[in-house]
């Protein structure tokens, strides 16, 4: 059939207007199907990316957001550690002045301590001292009383002397004592 329409009209060429032709109306749905397939694909894809992008900008901001948290939080803790080395070293350095001072009142405390108990051995060197010459005294009283018994009786004769001696040499170590 094509052939011979073809055949019949080879002389003479026919022009068929374009919306006549079939293919054009093919083509034209064709694009128009995909055209408007394509749109909503087109909105969905650029809505899902768009969804994608808010997603990103907002872990972005969260992680932002965290790292200042991060540096407020570790500029807290330096300083935290900063005062806290400095409080020790402040309790380190009362304590060595502490130290110092328990040492020199020590010391202090043991010289008074020496010289207390050198005052003591001397009081009582003193005391034995003062001892032994009242001990010498009472000697030498005693020994000088026998003495002058001796003298007495040896230079007086009779019996009234030697009354008179016992009586004498019986008082006299009460006085002299």
């Amino acid at each position: 059939m094509i052939s011979s329409a073809f055949a019949a009209g080879a002389g003479a060429v026919h022009a068929v207007p374009f919306y006549a032709n079939p293919a054009f109306w093919v083509g034209v749905s064709f694009f128009l199907v995909v055209g408007l397939g394509f749109r909503p694909v087109i909105r969905a894809l650029g809505a899902g990316l768009d969804a994608r992008s808010a997603k990103i900008k907002a872990r972005i901001d969260e992680a932002l957001k965290l790292r200042e948290d991060a540096s407020e939080m570790l500029a807290t803790y330096q300083r935290k550690q900063r005062d806290a080395m400095k409080e020790a070293e402040s309790i380190i350095a009362h304590a060595k002045a502490q130290a110092e001072l328990l040492a020199k009142q020590h010391a202090k405390d043991l010289d008074d301590s020496i010289k207390r108990r050198e005052k003591q051995a001397l009081d009582r060197i003193a005391q034995a001292e003062a001892q032994a010459v009242k001990e010498v005294q009472h000697l030498a009283v005693d020994i000088a009383v026998a003495a002058a018994g001796a003298v007495i009786r040896d230079s007086m004769s009779g019996t009234g002397a030697t009354a008179l001696l016992d009586a004498s040499i019986k008082d006299l170590p009460a006085k002299l004592h």
